[in-house]
């Protein structure tokens, strides 16, 4: 593919909570086996693309960790390849990302380095595939300067929180209002662009000369009525996590058959980092009932409509419902368990009951000497 690609995973967000404090919101555990990063990754790898950037600054350990190796990707090449930056301390800079514009600028050498003629910019935090070469053909059918990646939400879906677009008959965006407190339309950004490398090196080095650093309100909204901004409207599956609850229910979507098929039997597929685990026992009086359950698990109560991540164990006559259990938990015996997100390296106390709500999930978060991310 004539493009390389930046993921942008270097930031936070408030709404999600606990889930935040031991990791970045791109490392987020995602349907028993994989990171939120991943599919970001997978979708640039099966399009082809050779290099990949990946930005990270908030709680960079567990990222780190996770790409630690290029090859579960695809990106272990002589050519290309994915680097991970985070901000460096030079002579003449010491500041940390001050917003995506600024970690652009931060890292303008890779971009000024590279040979090919446009780049794909995604956000590391969206759960979705794409093939970025229909994009690219639509971007430069369009004659476009830069390409949003839309997608058009039902009316139900409270999208305020959303880069909300209003788009002509000949798919150019005419409008483009960040997080309003009112949606105007019901089509909103996906987080993913598509530009020509030289014009983002020229934009992002304005940005800069103008101490101004975010790449959506300095660049998209500031130029939608000097560039040719167009975008181009996604039908499949995405989601973003931005919150607790949507972490929870795109999580929960993973139970449904049809997005289930999607993501890990169509293909193309999507990758992950392997560990070398066991499969998941299940002892006398285990019960499943529509439920992911990741190697490493022992189960030897009940789980119905829940995700269990790795080694994660399940105590006699536990009833787990419509949860989602991270990475090596210990859950004691006799325990129920519904309507919640239980962190990582926790030990539920046997004898206990712990009922969240569907709509805000409770998330549990047990203090232990072991950690993980």
């Amino acid at each position: 593919m004539r493009a390389i690609g930046i993921i942008l995973a270097g930031g936070n967000s408030k709404r999600m909570r606990e889930l935040s404090d031991r990791r970045a919101i791109a490392a987020m555990p995602m349907a028993g086996n994989y990171r939120s990063v991943d599919f970001a990754l997978s979708s640039m790898s099966n399009s082809h693309i050779q290099s990949v950037a990946v930005l990270i600054q908030y709680n960079s350990r567990s990222l780190h960790e996770h790409l630690s190796s290029s090859k579960w990707w695809d990106f272990g090449r002589k050519q290309g390849g994915m680097f991970v930056f985070t901000p460096t301390i030079t002579a003449e800079s010491n500041e940390w990302y001050r917003g995506t514009a600024d970690a652009l600028y931060q890292n303008l050498d890779f971009l000024k380095k590279s040979h090919e003629p446009y780049v794909v910019i995604a956000g590391g935090d969206c759960i979705y595939k794409m093939d970025f070469n229909k994009v690219l053909e639509y971007h430069v059918e369009k004659k476009a300067d830069i390409t949003v990646v839309c997608k058009d939400m039902s009316p139900e879906q409270d999208i305020t929180r959303y880069g909300i677009v209003k788009v002509n008959e000949n798919g150019r965006i005419i409008d483009f209002e960040q997080k309003p407190m009112v949606a105007t339309s019901n089509t909103i950004s996906c987080g993913i662009y598509v530009i020509r490398r030289r014009q983002l090196i020229e934009l992002i080095e304005r940005c800069a000369a103008e101490d101004r650093y975010d790449f959506v309100t300095d660049i998209l909204v500031r130029y939608k009525n000097l560039k040719r901004i167009f975008a181009y409207k996604m039908e499949e599956y995405w989601s973003n996590m931005a919150s607790v609850t949507d972490y929870y229910h795109t999580n929960m979507d993973f139970l449904k058959p049809d997005v289930r098929k999607y993501f890990f039997r169509d293909y193309p597929e999507v990758y992950t980092k392997v560990e070398d685990l066991p499969p998941a026992k299940y002892n006398p009086g285990a019960a499943v009932r529509n439920s992911l359950i990741a190697s490493g698990c022992i189960i030897n109560g009940q789980v119905e409509n829940s995700i269990l991540f790795k080694k994660v164990y399940v105590g006699n006559n536990c009833v787990i419902r419509n949860s989602i259990i991270l990475n090596d938990v210990y859950i004691g015996d006799n325990t129920v368990i519904e309507n919640c997100i239980v962190e990582s390296k926790g030990t539920i106390r046997a004898n206990t009951s712990h009922i969240g709500d569907k709509d805000e999930p409770e998330v549990i978060v047990e203090k232990s000497e072991r950690f993980t991310l």
